[in-house]
């Protein structure tokens, strides 16, 4: 789902956006209709266009770093059979492309919005020094889905917190 030039390109972006604390936050309702879900999102974040040609909705806590980021993308199947399983394999030889490490925390069969997947947690060195990831691979009956959060190691407790808010918010459509 994520060639090597997308996960350059991210990870040059994540080491800059190093995380802030995510403070208890109100979630407010997004029901976009062009995306494959409803979800509630921190009220007061801001959007955030990565021009990577991913779709869905990618989101970071404050204009300038430090910022925590949600991205809750989706690419449509047709026709292929993804794998979470697969799709780890892919995204951990994406980051490892890029000179940067990533060292599996934790791996978890859980579901959201009534899709079952495979969530990791990611402790990821690079050469600006180390963010967290948790991400999230599920399979629908049209996408292949990826929800993924990045903050620093610090904050990165407060910031899951509010992604499992989130994600518990996911509604299928």
């Amino acid at each position: 789902m994520v060639a090597s030039a997308q996960v350059a390109r991210r990870l040059t972006l994540l080491a800059l956006l190093t995380a802030s604390a995510a403070h208890a936050q109100t979630l407010v309702p997004l029901n976009e209709p062009k995306l494959p879900f409803a979800v509630s999102l921190p009220k007061g974040w801001l959007g955030a266009d990565f021009q990577d040609g991913t779709l869905g909705v990618s989101l970071v806590s404050a204009k300038a770093p430090p910022a925590t980021m949600i991205r809750l993308l989706y690419t449509p199947k047709n026709g292929a059979a993804p794998t979470p399983a697969g799709e780890f394999q892919k995204f951990e030889a994406g980051i490892k492309g890029t000179g940067a490490t990533p060292k599996q925390v934790s791996s978890r069969v859980i579901g959201y919005g009534g899709v079952s997947g495979l969530e990791r947690q990611y402790t990821v060195t690079h050469p600006q020094g180390q963010l967290s990831m948790r991400v999230w691979y599920g399979v629908g009956a049209k996408n292949l889905y990826s929800f993924q959060l990045t903050d620093s190691p610090a904050r990165f407790a407060q910031a899951s917190a509010l992604f499992s808010k989130v994600l518990a918010s996911v509604k299928f459509k």
